[in-house]
């Protein structure tokens, strides 16, 4: 498998996860269970599960008025932008 697929594949994967744990948290808020740590679906969005984050954010109405939530995210995609713009520069060098 060549890189260019090894990281589509990493970043669909890590998006879908990173959707599946929003969806699974909002179950649980309306459930009044356990819930997934904040610092888990933030980790997530950090390495590179952050388009999935915002669009179960978006589509679930999940974390949307939690302002430092919503601020972490934002520097989440920030970062993923930057790494993904990095990542690109490097595999076409190579």
């Amino acid at each position: 498998m060549n890189k260019v697929m090894l990281v589509a594949t990493y970043l669909i994967c890590i998006n879908l996860i990173s959707f599946i744990v929003f969806f699974i948290d909002k179950e649980k808020a309306k459930r009044d269970k356990w819930r997934v740590k904040e610092k888990t679906m933030h980790t997530l969005s950090f390495i590179g599960g952050v388009f999935g984050s915002i669009a179960a954010m978006k589509l679930f109405h999940h974390k949307t008025k939690k302002r430092g939530f919503v601020i972490i995210t934002i520097a989440a995609l920030l970062f993923n932008i930057y790494v993904y713009y990095e990542v690109y520069n490097y595999i076409i060098i190579l």
